[in-house]
C-alpha cells in the first residue's frame, strides 16, 4: 500500500496525501465513517459516495464476527461484495470492544475469552484468529489485535498491557505473512501504539511498532476520557516518532475540532461514530456550530440546516422540520441530520486539506475551531 505525501503547512505539521490501495485513492487528512454491520447507520450507501463523498469506510471485526459471521460475508465474497461497496474499507481489530466488555472477558497471554453482548455465548479473540477473521472480511486495511487500556490507568497496569500489545503485535505479523488474501484487493496491517497517558510508554510503543516497518501505524487508546490536551500532548508525541513517510491513524476521534487540532499534529486519518450516534440524539454540527435541534429556539425556525454546506440535506431540509421530526421520532430525522453530520466532517477535512495545500491551514484551523466548538 503506497502512501505519497502531497504538500505540508508551513505553520504546523499538517500534511495532505493520498494513500493508494486496490479498490482506490484516499486523499488524506480523511475521515472514515463508522460501518459497524456492514453499514454506516442510517445512511444509503448511494448518500456515501454522491452526498457525502466518502472515499473510505469503517468496519466493526468484532461485530461482523458475531453477526452475520464469517460463514455468510465468505460466501458473499467479502464484506465489499456483501454491501455492495467497491471503495475502501478499514477494519478495526476488535481491542477496542473487549475493553469496552470489561465485565465480560477475561484477558491471557494467549488472547481473550469474552461472551457476546447478543445472546451470551462464549468466544475466543487471539492475534492469529483475528487476523483470519479479517482475512475473512476483506477489509482494504486491517488492524493487529491490541488491548485498549481505560482511563485513569495506573503506570503499571499501563506498561504491562502495552508490552502486551507489542507481543500480540508479533503473533499477528507471523499469521499476517504466514496467510493470503481471499479476495482482489491485497491487504495492508497497521499496527497499534498503546501506553495510555504515560510519554515514556508512548514513545518506547511508538519506536517499538515502527520498528515492524508496516505500510501504516495507529494510534489507540486515546479519547476514552482523558481531557483533550492530554490526548494532543500524546498525539504530538506520538507523530514525532512514528516514521513521516506512512500514514498515521488516529482511532475513534473525535469532535471536529478535535480532529482539526489533530491534523495540525500531523494525523491523515479519523473515525468516530460521534457524527452519526449523536445526530440520532438530536446533535446538530454546522459550519456555524453546534444545535441541540430538540432546543425549542429551533421550532419556528425555518431556515436552512446549514446554508454554507453543499447538499441537498443542509440546503433543503429546515431546522423547524427536523425538530419536528427528531421529536416525533420519525426514522426521516435519524437519516437527515446522519447526512448533515457527515458531510460537516468530510466538510472539514476537504477544506483542511485545501488550505495546508495553499500554505495557510494554521490560521484557517485556528478560526474554524473556535466557530465549530460553538454552541448555538
Amino acid at each position: 500500500m503506497q502512501f505519497n505525501i502531497q504538500a505540508t503547512d508551513p505553520g504546523t505539521k499538517a500534511r495532505t496525501g493520498q494513500l493508494f490501495s486496490g479498490r482506490g485513492i484516499v486523499n488524506t487528512p480523511i475521515f472514515m465513517p463508522v460501518g459497524t454491520l456492514g453499514t454506516v447507520k442510517a445512511i444509503h450507501h448511494r448518500e456515501l459516495v454522491e452526498d457525502i463523498r466518502a472515499e473510505i469506510i469503517l468496519g466493526n471485526t468484532y461485530h461482523l464476527y458475531l453477526r452475520p459471521g464469517m460463514e455468510i460475508l465468505e460466501l458473499a465474497g467479502g464484506l465489499h461484495t456483501f454491501m455492495h461497496w467497491d471503495k475502501p474499507i478499514l477494519t478495526d481489530s476488535g481491542g477496542y470492544q473487549v475493553y469496552s466488555l470489561a465485565d465480560n472477558r477475561k484477558i491471557t497471554e494467549d488472547g481473550v475469552s469474552f461472551s457476546s453482548h447478543i445472546d451470551g455465548s462464549k468466544h475466543f479473540f487471539s492475534p492469529e484468529n483475528v487476523i483470519d477473521i479479517q482475512r475473512r472480511i476483506g477489509a482494504d486495511i486491517i488492524m493487529a489485535f491490541d488491548e485498549c487500556t481505560p482511563f485513569p490507568c495506573d503506570y503499571d497496569y499501563a506498561r504491562s498491557s502495552m508490552e502486551l500489545t507489542h507481543r500480540w503485535l508479533k503473533r499477528c505479523q507471523q499469521r499476517f505473512e504466514n496467510t493470503s488474501d481471499l479476495y482482489v484487493s491485497r491487504q495492508a496491517l497497521f499496527p497499534i501504539v498503546q501506553g495510555s497517558v504515560y510519554p515514556d510508554l508512548r514513545k518506547q510503543s511508538a519506536e517499538t511498532i515502527a520498528g515492524f516497518e508496516m505500510d501504516g501505524n495507529a494510534i489507540g487508546g486515546l479519547s476514552v476520557g482523558e481531557p483533550a490536551d492530554i490526548m494532543y500532548e500524546i498525539t504530538e508525541q506520538v507523530c514525532d516518532v512514528l516514521p513521516a513517510g506512512k500514514p498515521r491513524y488516529l482511532m475513534g476521534v473525535g469532535t471536529p475540532e478535535n480532529i482539526l487540532e489533530c491534523i495540525a499534529l500531523g494525523i491523515d486519518m479519523f473515525d468516530c461514530v460521534m457524527p452519526t450516534r449523536n445526530a440520532r440524539n438530536g446533535m446538530l454540527f454546522t459550519t456555524s456550530g453546534i444545535i441541540n435541534i430538540r432546543n425549542e429556539k429551533w421550532k419556528n425556525d425555518f431556515s436552512p440546516l446549514d446554508a454554507q454546506l453543499e447538499g441537498y440535506v443542509s440546503q433543503h431540509y429546515s431546522k423547524a422540520y427536523l425538530r419536528h421530526l427528531v421529536l416525533s421520532r420519525e426514522i426521516l430525522g435519524a437519516q437527515i441530520a446522519s447526512l448533515q453530520n457527515l458531510s460537516l466532517y468530510h466538510w472539514v477535512v476537504r477544506q483542511a486539506r485545501e488550505y495546508i495545500t495553499k500554505g495557510t491551514f494554521l490560521s484557517w484551523k485556528n478560526q474554524m475551531t473556535s466557530i465549530l466548538s460553538e454552541r448555538l
